[in-house]
């Protein structure tokens, strides 16, 4: 054994069982076993050769955008200092999440231009590193700083995956070689963000490169390229989608399928107008008119090419699964022309016969999401009064949401505000995540009412916090002066829920609290701002 080989075992046995083989007189055993290691470190310290020094990274590069104002870049540290998961139990106080505000921050610091303080790097990138949701905007903030500290640092490396080349710029579009080269040798991310790009600002040479590569791409690499031609999608995409409907991959043909059917003048759409035809007509046999339903009888290959799934997911009939996609995929269009040239409201209000208006409608609504048509949402939506808490077409909760998505936000606003006055919060809450923020005055306004009546009806005060938390982060802050009247303990009923008061006071206070503070932050951004 070496010397330093025998200190080790000797500290292992203990010096009671092994004295140290050379020891100091008037000294304890376990001094000059210490002493001893001590030595012998120094001295193999001393042996060893001064390595190589490695090359000094480049500088970080320049920020060019402006500094953040002292005051908000005091806000940023906080509300980066702050970590999710200290609340404790289901009542939160009355103090604001911060957590919850960061992603608010951050898209108002991007929209105003402003570069990201250098010390606050590192726990930004720990922010985003642990919310997906959280990255695009933390790394738009974050700069170009953020990619050559991303190189230090392996946690951080989700970064350089998330750019192209690893924070490399794209080639230009002059740049004929550069794109050419990173189309054929880059990576797989590189290649996804450089298509994008393309097809951002020059849709047609995009379809052209992946064209000429896309016999030989993988079939999960089609897919992905594949699904960025939704960009700027236009009838000179229909001839390479007409071939990607030939291709291996079931994924990959109805993806190709779908996008044709966005294109009310491709030949796909009219091979679906003219399927989806000959199953719904206009039937006089009654008292009035109504819609007569005949689904189709198979799954031809035909049908299969152009996108339609045969086999149905468990719990759903064949027949009903393929008129399902036979509507969704024809032109809404042809029903105006099918059905004696009714409007969209006339058509949704015919009665349908056999029981099939629920697929009928569903399947409307799902063509009205894919080809952004505004007139046939409204008319699948209805009045937000309804007695049945929807439109005639609306048959979730869902598929009232992705309707509204179509329309512009003051409307999408309006119409959700009316539908709270009319049916309360209890089925509200996917519909909210929708309206744009912060909300308008009339919808703000029937949220708040809206939780004032529960909270005097004694309802079960829990059942809201979603609603709550979903206020603060969206409700316009200039609500909050409306706000003092809710923040006393109301008198609790005999059919109110125990404590039901002090958490209504509660949240209201937190609320409030809230949209100050937002009012703060926003304030901060602005030039001058202190």
């Amino acid at each position: 054994m070496t010397a330093w080989e025998d200190l080790v075992t000797t500290a292992l046995l203990g010096t009671d069982r092994r004295p140290p083989a050379t020891g100091g007189l008037g000294r304890e055993a376990p001094v000059a076993l210490l002493d001893e290691a001590a030595v012998a470190t120094v001295r193999r310290r001393a042996g060893l050769r001064p390595a190589r020094a490695a090359d000094r990274p480049e500088p970080a590069p320049e920020d060019p955008r402006p500094a953040l104002p002292a005051a908000a870049a005091r806000r940023l540290a906080m509300l980066l200092s702050d970590r999710p998961g200290t609340g404790t139990g289901g009542r939160r106080g009355t103090s604001p999440d911060l957590v919850e505000l960061l992603p608010q921050w951050l898209a108002a610091a991007n929209a105003r231009g402003f570069a990201a303080p250098p010390q606050t790097l590192p726990a930004l990138l720990d922010a985003a590193r642990g919310r997906t949701d959280l990255r695009p905007a933390a790394l738009a903030f974050a700069g170009p700083r953020a990619m050559w500290l991303a190189r230090f640092n392996q946690d951080w490396r989700f970064t350089l995956r998330a750019a192209p080349g690893g924070g490399a710029s794209l080639p230009g579009p002059e740049d004929t070689d550069g794109i050419g080269q990173l189309w054929q040798e880059g990576l797989f991310a590189e290649r996804v963000a450089l298509l994008a790009a393309l097809r951002a600002r020059t849709p047609e040479a995009a379809r052209e490169l992946l064209a000429g590569t896309w016999a030989t791409e993988r079939a999960e690499d089609r897919l992905m390229f594949l699904d960025s031609l939704r960009t700027g999608l236009a009838a000179g995409d229909e001839p390479f989608l007409e071939l990607a409907l030939s291709d291996r991959s079931r994924n990959v043909r109805t993806t190709a399928a779908e996008l044709l059917s966005t294109l009310p003048g491709s030949a796909l759409a009219g091979r679906m107008a003219v399927r989806a035809g000959a199953c719904v007509a206009v039937d006089r046999s009654g008292d009035g008119p109504a819609i007569a339903v005949e689904a189709p009888p198979e799954c031809d290959p035909g049908m299969e090419r152009d996108g339609v799934v045969a086999k149905p997911p468990a719990g759903r009939g064949e027949r009903s699964w393929w008129l399902g996609q036979l509507v969704e995929a024809a032109p809404l269009a042809t029903w105006q022309a099918r059905l004696g040239g009714r409007t969209p409201e006339e058509i949704v209000a015919l009665p349908v016969a056999d029981g099939w208006q629920g697929e009928l409608h569903a399947a409307w609504c799902q063509a009205a999401v894919r080809q952004r048509d505004a007139a046939w949402a409204r008319a699948l939506l209805g009045v937000p009064a309804a007695p049945e808490a929807g439109g005639p077409g609306a048959v979730s909760l869902a598929e009232r949401a992705k309707l509204l998505g179509i329309l512009e936000a003051a409307e999408r606003a309006g119409w959700v505000a009316g539908f709270i006055a009319a049916h309360g919060l209890s089925e509200a809450f996917q519909l909210l995540g929708v309206c744009a923020v912060p909300w308008s005055a009339p919808l703000g306004r029937a949220v708040v009412d809206s939780l004032n009546i529960a909270r005097d009806a004694g309802s079960y005060p829990w059942s809201f916090s979603g609603v709550m938390g979903l206020a603060e982060r969206c409700l316009d802050p200039a609500e909050a002066g409306r706000l003092d009247a809710l923040l006393a303990v109301p008198d609790e009923g005999e059919d109110a829920s125990p404590g039901a008061g002090g958490y209504w006071a509660e949240a209201f206070q937190r609320l409030a609290t809230t949209l100050r503070l937002r009012a703060v932050m926003l304030a901060e951004l602005e030039p001058g701002g202190s």
